[in-house]
C-alpha cells in the first residue's frame, strides 16, 4: 500500500520571470500558495566591473558608472566624480553645481517614474506605466539634447561637467516641468486610491523601522519604514544644504507606503527642479585648470590638433594624489558609495563600489516568507533594485 504524503513544492521564480527586475533567480519552499522559503541567487549579470576599473584612467571609468543603474545614470557618474575630487581637494564652479543638480533631479523623476509604472504593471495596472513611461521619454530627451545620449550620459566630468546647458533648454524645461506636475496628479490618482491596487499593496511585505535599520535598507524603502535619513539633508553635498525640501516619510513600512514615498519624492523633485532653474548663475561649467579638463576646442589651431589633444587627454588622463577616500550619495533607490584608494597614478589602485540593491535584495529571504506566491511580485517591485548595480 502506497502511502500519500503532502510535501511542499520547490520552485524557480526566474530568472525569466516578467516581474523579477532583473535576472533574479528566487528559489521558492511553497506550502501551496504560501511561501515558506526564499532564496534569493544572484551572478548571472556579473561583469567584474571594479576590476575593469583598475585598468582605466578615472576619466574612461565614468562610463562603467552609468552601466550600473541604468535607469539613473546621472546619479551612479555624480558619485564617482565626487570621490575624485575630495582625493583632489578640488572646489567646482557654482554653475557646475546648479547643472549637476539639476540633472540629478531630473533623473530621480524619471527613475521614480520607472518605477512606480512597473510597481502597478507588477499587479495588473497598464495605463500609469504607459503615462509615465510618456514622461520619461520626454527627460531622456533633453539629456540627449544636452549630452547627446539618453541613457548612458557620460557627462559629469571631474571639476564640473562636460558641455553647458543652454538658455533655450532652460526655458524648455521650466515649461515642461510645470505640465509634469499637472499630469502627474492625474496618473497618480490612477493607482493611490485604486482599491484593487490598494488590496494587493496594504499591509504587504511589511518592514518595521528596527528591521529596515537592522538590514541596511536605505533611500525610499527605508524611509517607508519611517527613518528619515536622506543624504541630500544629512550629509548635504552640492548645492543641496540650500535647497528647500522635504523628506517624505511612510509610517507602516508595506509595499503602499513605499509607492506613497516615491510619490512624495517627485514632488520633492519637481520643487529641486524648479530652484535649480530659477536659481541658476552665470559662469564657467568645469575647473580652469588643464591638468583635470582639457582646455576649450577653440583654442585650439585646428580641429584636428583639438581631436589629438582631447584623444590623449583622455587615454593619458591626470593624476590624483596618494589616499583613500568614500563618498556616498543619495540615488533614487537608496545610498550609493564609492571607495576609492589611489597610489598617485592616474588610473585607481582600488574601487569598491557600495550597492544599495544588494542590501534590499537580501531582505527577500525573509520579507518574502508568509506571503502569497503572487504578492511576491508586489514586493518585488516595491524594494526596487536594478540588476546592473547588484552584479558588478
Amino acid at each position: 500500500m502506497v502511502e500519500d504524503k503532502i510535501r511542499n513544492t520547490v520552485i524557480n521564480f526566474g530568472p525569466q520571470h516578467p516581474s523579477s527586475h532583473g535576472v533574479l533567480r528566487l528559489v521558492l519552499e511553497l506550502d501551496g500558495e504560501v511561501v515558506k522559503r526564499a532564496e534569493p541567487h544572484i551572478g548571472q549579470l556579473h561583469r567584474g566591473t571594479e576590476k575593469l576599473m583598475e585598468s582605466k584612467t578615472y576619466t574612461q571609468n565614468i562610463p562603467f558608472m552609468d552601466r550600473l543603474d541604468y535607469v539613473a545614470p546621472a546619479n551612479y557618474e555624480h558619485c564617482w566624480v565626487l570621490t575624485i575630487e575630495k582625493l583632489l581637494k578640488l572646489e567646482v564652479p557654482l554653475r557646475a553645481k546648479f547643472i549637476r543638480v539639476l540633472f540629478l533631479e531630473l533623473n530621480r523623476i524619471a527613475r521614480h517614474a520607472f518605477a512606480i509604472g512597473a510597481q502597478g504593471l507588477d499587479v495588473g495596472a497598464m495605463t500609469p506605466m504607459v503615462w509615465l513611461f510618456e514622461s520619461r521619454e520626454q527627460i531622456l530627451e533633453f539629456f540627449e539634447e544636452v549630452t547627446g545620449a539618453r541613457f548612458h550620459l557620460n557627462y559629469f566630468r571631474v571639476g564640473g561637467v562636460a558641455k553647458d546647458i543652454q538658455e533655450h533648454m532652460i526655458k524648455k524645461i521650466s515649461d515642461w516641468i510645470i505640465k509634469f506636475e499637472e499630469d502627474f496628479l492625474d496618473t497618480q490618482a490612477l493607482l493611490t486610491g485604486n482599491r484593487i491596487f490598494k488590496q494587493r499593496t496594504v499591509s504587504i511585505g511589511t518592514i518595521d523601522k528596527d528591521t529596515a535599520i537592522a538590514w541596511g535598507l536605505t533611500g525610499p524603502n527605508l524611509r517607508a519604514s519611517g527613518v528619515a535619513w536622506d543624504i541630500r539633508k544629512t550629509q548635504p553635498y552640492e548645492i543641496y544644504g540650500d535647497l528647500d525640501f522635504d523628506i517624505p516619510i511612510g509610517t507602516n513600512g508595506d509595499v503602499y507606503d513605499r509607492y506613497l514615498v516615491r510619490i512624495k519624492e517627485i514632488y520633492e523633485s519637481i520643487r529641486i527642479v524648479k530652484q535649480c532653474l530659477e536659481g541658476m548663475p552665470n559662469g564657467i561649467i568645469k575647473v580652469d585648470d588643464y591638468k583635470i579638463t582639457p582646455p576649450p576646442r577653440a583654442t585650439m589651431k585646428s580641429s584636428m590638433e583639438a581631436m589629438i589633444h582631447h584623444f590623449k587627454f583622455f587615454s593619458e588622463g591626470f593624476h590624483v594624489p596618494k589616499g583613500e577616500a568614500y563618498v556616498p550619495v543619495e540615488t533614487p533607490s537608496g545610498e550609493f558609495g564609492v571607495y576609492l584608494i589611489s597610489d598617485g597614478s592616474n588610473k585607481p589602485y582600488r574601487a569598491k563600489l557600495r550597492s544599495n540593491g544588494l542590501m534590499h535584495l537580501q531582505i527577500i529571504k525573509s520579507l518574502g516568507v508568509g506571503y502569497q506566491l503572487g504578492d511576491l511580485p508586489s514586493i518585488l517591485g516595491s524594494l526596487d533594485f536594478i540588476f546592473g548595480e547588484i552584479d558588478r
